[in-house]
């Protein structure tokens, strides 16, 4: 003992901030700070595009990635062990950090967000992220690491998933504001002081697609030629890594070879096993991932130019300086009096200078047809601006983006950059954009208008079969004249219109709206449910994508449920449940599809009785998935299972609220207890519906099931349903929904899931893991998300008893988020780097004054300003990238252990819980109060013992103000 402890020494490795100084120059991050290039994502394994590229620019030109990481993913499901809630976004933070570590990126700056629930709404997401305080704390990581070069996601809604929108959208908006001193200005002062930042290249939601270039040598994008507007800049990941092939590796390869940089890619990106990920054990070969540039503030290399095709170029004029030959540092982009613009009249451009300016001058390059006047001079100086008349070609086509270039000459350096315009038509007739789509061209307009380069909104709709709805139609004069003309629809088969055209007179900038009235006259849902109607005008035309969604009469009829149909019961229509809207490749046959040889597919009746629906559904399956245990009766698409959608009062995604507005009930057939169970999921309060877990989200809903589990989740025995499916009964209280039904349009959906044999390879254990087909009455991609793509119902007869509000409650997302105070990998990172937990406020208040090991007790003594909360991690090892898999390899040592497989049955996951993997040796929390306090934290010898491994002393301290500070302290 006594050795031991003479053995232990306490340094202080870092505290977060530095004391109180007085700044009276700017805020310059030192190097362990600063970050070259960062991205930004919302979910760890969003950015797993990003591993090679990172690693390459680390270890050739000694570029330092960085992640923005909005959420932990804690709102996903759990494939690899129980974790929920807070103690899942703590292992997938490990999981994120195990696939970056070889590159290089070891600073992942998690923002604390929650993560509720799959959507495809940007404003909902704001909703549960509380949107100024995240881009505050986007700012504020900015501002604090000063990175040259920023990537992540596209703003649009081609982003799909409602976070991956707001993700890429705080790419923006952050660049923005980080660069804007009214912007947070609370951070520029004090004895914290930041400066303003401004980022010099942004890769978000730019375009890649073009011919040319290679995959099998360096400086791959030689010879590229982009399709689009977009400078593309690649990285060529077919260099050799570090990292080398442990011996008997299972893919053959020679024992200490290097591994290129893309089978480390690779193996980073399968390293999340709770997100259904597998162990890769493949061999990668070369690729060439690439990026489109969105927006530029330096000279950089366009396409046409060799250099543009170097593994470094997207580094050009950022990290590196351009081969122009203008110094490092220089500042040079276009802007443009408008963005939308009429053939033939002239608009404004003006090329932005800062730096060390030499004389010269500028010419810009436009379009075939156009014309500009300049050259023009730029005098020697530290700014200039140079404005330009453009005017587009007469017969310029209309509904496309065009380049705009600008070359700065001076004796002994240029410099190149663009932008793009476009051309619009003179009157311009498009659909009234609604819900999601009219917010994200209100977002567009007046928070991030350089992002209009993307596209605005399509033009979306939806209408149930045999309906009429409006159909508005908003005229714009762009043009600089009167406009006068029609406006008219195409309509396809089975659709009338009440006029075959609506007239417009319009001054210049005006606008107009038109109305038509459009009748569906189907009597049964067409196969294809999205039908293309153009929209005309004089001069343009846009296409309205109409999704056509079934439509039903619910009767009024009293069930019992029972499990069986009988006569009497559900006397409505029989709702077909055999359309697949996702995973098609993975059922086999038709009795594996939701339908069979004979005509017998997965259906559904529905009946309402006194204040409840009832629904009775036959499931065609051919064979019986993974049976959950009580606590995995969440995350439903990872066994077979029914979810039920409902949208109380039709207008969810109008509301901009999607299914945070509705009721959505998932049910397992069976468990591994025999019955079936049932939980709510993105919905208005997910969460656990059944059983000893029921959080009572869902009182009086009852479930009957035929299913009958076979007994065992081993592929060795038969899992052929009895009977080749199965039947549920279900009753929902409509007191349960959020809202009171409207019984002339309650929105509807039922979809059954199908998972198969979803065991590993080389293994005969089925698996909690989605592997699922998905089926529905109304079978679109991402219906499970978008309400008014679900059927619509009528309830005749039934009235919502008096009193029950129309207007639904807010949102329970159920499972919280982590705070980053509780993870000592976060605490760690911010002790090293200085950048605040979360990119929360900083304080200094609490002072660590000494630190011991006594007997059998760490000993601390603190001195505080102020009263907070501090919590102490004792960990060992390792923390930076805990293992995600288990190997038999023998040989392959740090970092890179755990990615090879050395035999087949390789690739298990270790046990996480409650320790992180064996790495968290002790914690405890201390109540702090402003003076001096002793904290003892009591060892045993066991856990004295495994802090000989590289202990450390982690601690976070949160005040009473929310501010945040950091210490790792090393036990050597």
């Amino acid at each position: 003992m006594k050795r031991f402890v003479g053995f232990v020494v306490f340094v202080l490795l870092a505290v977060l901030p530095v004391p109180a100084v007085a700044k009276t120059t700017p805020y310059v991050a030192d190097r362990q700070t600063k970050i070259d290039v960062m991205g930004e994502w919302a979910h760890p394994d969003d950015d797993t595009g990003f591993i090679g590229p990172c690693g390459v620019w680390h270890q050739l030109y000694g570029v330092k990635c960085g992640v923005i990481m909005v959420t932990r993913g804690e709102g996903g499901g759990n494939a690899a062990g129980t974790e929920l809630g807070p103690d899942l976004g703590l292992r997938r933070e490990n999981e994120d950090r195990v696939a970056h570590y070889r590159s290089g990126t070891v600073d992942i700056f998690n923002l604390d967000r929650v993560d509720f629930f799959y959507n495809q709404s940007a404003p909902l997401t704001q909703y549960f992220w509380d949107e100024q305080e995240t881009l505050r704390r986007v700012t504020r990581v900015i501002r604090e690491t000063q990175p040259e070069i920023y990537i992540g996601f596209t703003p649009t809604l081609a982003a799909g998933h409602g976070n991956h929108q707001q993700a890429g959208r705080l790419i923006w908006e952050g660049v923005l504001a980080a660069a804007d001193p009214n912007m947070f200005p609370e951070q520029l002062k004090g004895p914290h002081a930041l400066s303003t930042w401004q980022v010099k290249k942004v890769f978000s939601g730019g375009s890649t697609a073009g011919t040319g270039g290679t995959t099998t040598s360096a400086n791959c994008t030689t010879g590229f030629t982009p399709t689009g507007a977009d400078t593309v800049a690649g990285v060529w990941t077919g260099y050799n890594s570090p990292y080398t092939w442990p011996a008997g590796n299972a893919q053959g390869q020679a024992a200490g070879t290097p591994k290129i940089w893309q089978q480390v890619s690779d193996e980073g990106r399968a390293a999340y096993p709770t997100q259904s990920r597998v162990m890769y054990k493949g061999t990668s070969a070369p690729a060439c991932p690439r990026f489109g540039m969105t927006e530029s503030f330096v000279p950089f290399q366009p396409n046409s130019n060799a250099a543009a095709g170097r593994d470094d170029a997207i580094l050009f004029g950022a990290t590196r300086p351009d081969p122009g030959g203008l110094p490092l540092g220089t500042l040079e982009y276009l802007t443009f009096s408008r963005f939308y613009n009429v053939a033939g009249e002239p608009f404004q451009a003006t090329l932005h200078l800062r730096g060390n300016l030499a004389q010269g001058n500028v010419a810009l390059t436009v379009p075939a047809g156009w014309t500009t006047d300049g050259p023009k001079p730029v005098k020697a100086g530290s700014a200039a601006d140079v404005t330009f008349t453009v005017t587009p070609a007469a017969n310029a086509p209309v509904d496309q983006n065009a380049k705009i270039s600008a070359l700065y000459t001076t004796a002994h350096a240029s410099g190149y950059t663009d932008n793009v315009v476009r051309i619009v038509a003179a009157a311009e007739g498009r659909f009234q954009r609604w819900g999601n789509w009219r917010e994200y061209d209100e977002w567009l307009q007046n928070t991030a208008p350089q992002a209009n380069r993307l596209g605005r909104s399509q033009a979306i709709q939806s209408m149930g079969i045999g309906q009429t709805i409006d159909v508005p139609v908003v005229v714009h004069n762009w043009s600089a004249k009167q406009q006068t003309g029609a406006v008219s629809l195409d309509l396809p088969a089975n659709f009338t219109v009440d006029a075959a055209s609506k007239p417009y007179d319009l001054q210049p900038g005006a606008d107009a709206t038109v109305t038509f009235k459009l009748t569906n006259t189907d009597t049964t849902l067409p196969a294809q449910q999205n039908v293309p109607i153009p929209i005309r005008t004089a001069t343009g035309s846009e296409t309205l994508t109409l999704t056509l969604v079934p439509t039903t009469v619910i009767p009024r009829a009293a069930p019992v449920v029972d499990g069986k149909a009988e006569p009497g019961e559900y006397p409505g229509a029989t709702l077909d449940l055999g359309r697949i809207w996702q995973g098609a490749s993975t059922c086999t046959g038709a009795d594996d599809c939701g339908v069979s040889a004979t005509g017998e597919g997965s259906t559904a009746k529905v009946s309402w009785s006194d204040d409840a629906l009832y629904f009775f559904i036959h499931v065609r399956d051919d064979y019986q998935s993974y049976a959950v245990t009580p606590a995995e009766c969440v995350g439903h698409w990872q066994a077979d299972s029914v979810e039920i959608l409902l949208d109380p009062r039709g207008t969810a995604s109008q509301d901009l609220k999607d299914t945070a507005n509705t009721f959505k009930l998932g049910i397992f057939p069976f468990t591994q207890s025999g019955g079936p169970c049932w939980e709510r999921d993105a919905d208005n309060h997910q969460g656990y519906s059944s059983g000893s877990l029921d959080t009572g989200n869902a009182p009086g809903v009852q479930v009957a099931s035929t299913a009958q589990w076979v007994g065992s989740n081993e592929t060795t025995v038969p899992h052929a349903y009895a009977g080749g499916g199965y039947d549920l009964e279900v009753k929902i209280p409509l007191a349960d929904l959020p809202s009171a039904v409207d019984p002339s349009r309650l929105g509807l959906n039922i979809t059954p899931y199908d998972n198969d044999d979803t065991s590993a390879a080389g293994t005969t254990t089925l698996r909690h893991i989605d592997m699922s087909t998905r089926l529905g009455w109304s079978a679109l991609g991402s219906v499970q998300s978008d309400p008014y793509r679900w059927g619509l119902a009528t309830l005749p007869g039934y009235t919502p008893p008096a009193g029950r509000p129309t207007t639904p409650a807010p949102p329970d997302v159920s499972n919280p988020n982590l705070n980053g105070a509780l993870s000592p990998q976060t605490i760690a990172q911010s002790a090293r780097n200085g950048v605040p937990i979360s990119g929360r406020v900083p304080t200094d208040d609490l002072k660590i004054l000494s630190s011991a090991l006594r007997g059998d007790a760490v000993q601390l003594v603190t001195s505080s300003k102020g009263s907070g909360t501090a919590r102490a991690f004792l960990t060992r090892g390792e923390l930076g990238a805990i293992p995600v898999w288990t190997t038999s390899c023998t040989s392959d040592p740090p970092p890179d252990y755990g990615f090879t497989p050395c035999a087949v049955t390789d690739g298990a996951t270790p046990p996480w819980s409650p320790d992180m993997s064996g790495h968290l040796v002790k914690q405890a929390t201390r109540q702090v109060t402003r003076g001096v306090q002793t904290w003892t934290i009591p060892l045993t010898a066991a856990q004295r013992q495994q802090l000989r491994d590289r202990g450390h002393l982690l601690v976070s301290y949160e005040t009473s103000r929310n501010e945040v500070q950091a210490f790792d302290i090393r036990i050597g």
